[in-house]
């Protein structure tokens, strides 16, 4: 299934129309791997700037978009509906994101952890902090 179609989906299953600030929020991060939301409004910038950040509540709220926190603040990207899963490691000096891809053992150390507190893991996000190469030279 395309991400066109997914995105459709899930909006008319909320029963949300798409309309074209929707699909230029969508488009902007489709082509980003993450955003700041700073970045997200320039990207959009003929779209007014409360239209976005109510599109980005509602996307978050149907897991279209996912927060990456980075200190305070945070970036955005695309839900899991689209992306496959993944952690993040982020830069506290320069807030570069790196995406790290799904390791297997982790995730199933996870669910032993929550499982020895009789604890449902539904989902989860995995942020490392630290220094990216450029910032440790």
């Amino acid at each position: 299934m395309n991400t066109q179609r997914i995105l459709e989906d899930t909006l008319r299953t909320a029963r949300q129309s798409m309309t074209t600030p929707r699909q230029a929020v969508f488009d902007a991060l489709q082509h980003h791997r993450s955003l700041t939301m700073r970045e997200l409004v320039m990207a959009c910038a003929h779209i007014n700037r409360a239209t976005i950040y109510r599109n980005v509540e509602l996307f978050e709220q149907l897991g279209i978009v996912t927060r990456i926190p980075n200190g305070w603040k945070y970036r955005l990207e695309l839900g899991e509906k689209f992306l496959d899963h993944h952690h993040h490691a982020t830069c506290h000096n320069c807030g570069a994101s790196i995406a790290l891809p799904e390791d297997p053992s982790l995730e199933l150390h996870l669910n032993e952890l929550a499982s020895r507190k009789n604890f449902k893991l539904e989902s989860h996000q995995v942020e490392l902090l630290g220094l990216c190469y450029a910032c440790q030279t």
